[in-house]
């Protein structure tokens, strides 16, 4: 596995507040790939990627020379933040962290980036997308389970599917087994941690769990 190190950060190219994420999550304990603009988030940080891609549609200007880069064509069948999740499975990881995904100008690469998670999910790995306030994880037939959080909001929604069947314990609307479908109710949104440890368990389905603060 590349440089030993067990886990991935995809940095993708929207706004993130780095100086809070990097304290969180220190890209000196992850291998780091830049998508795109992405890697300008990284230098501006101090950060050193270890492998950009991307055909540099959203970069302001290319990456300097000295910097492992992959230029990828601009017409292809998928996106760059998919591309590095694809690389860095190929490297041997299987634990994502995607920061730089969320927001910014295009809605429709925020939603592609869902689907990215759920290629993550799909091929045996673990992933979650993060920014400043936020975390989304995607569940299935599993448990997420949320320590030291009082007071965090938390919505769930089902994915990949009409309906999903959930459990929840230390918030502050629990539910045991009940279903929540597409369009239908009990809607799974704005729910708040009011117990410690608090659990989000799908029996069933698949769900996007966003945890914000």
């Amino acid at each position: 596995m590349a440089a030993e190190k067990q886990a991935c950060m995809i940095i993708g190219a929207a706004p993130i507040d780095s100086g809070r994420l990097f304290k969180e999550f220190d890209p000196r304990h992850y291998y780091v790939i830049c998508a795109d603009g992405g890697y300008e988030t990284a230098l501006k940080a101090g950060v050193k990627p270890d492998l950009i891609v991307g055909d540099f549609d959203s970069a302001k200007e290319p990456p300097a020379k000295g910097l492992k880069v992959q230029a990828l064509p601009a017409e292809k069948d998928v996106t760059d933040t998919m591309y590095a999740v694809m690389r860095g499975f190929g490297l041997g990881f299987r634990s994502f962290l995607l920061l730089g995904c969320l927001g910014g100008r295009r809605f429709d690469h925020t939603l592609a980036n869902l689907e990215v998670l759920q290629y993550i999910r799909e091929h045996g790995g673990h992933g979650i997308i993060a920014d400043r306030a936020t975390k989304i994880f995607l569940l299935h037939d599993e448990k997420l389970k949320m320590t030291g959080m009082k007071g965090a909001e938390v919505s769930v929604f089902p994915y990949n599917g009409s309906l999903c069947t959930v459990s929840y314990s230390g918030l502050k609307y629990p539910l045991n087994r009940a279903q929540l479908t597409c369009g239908g109710f009990p809607m799974g949104v704005s729910n708040q941690v009011v117990g410690d440890p608090a659990e989000v368990r799908v029996h069933a389905g698949s769900a996007l769990v966003v945890v914000g603060q």
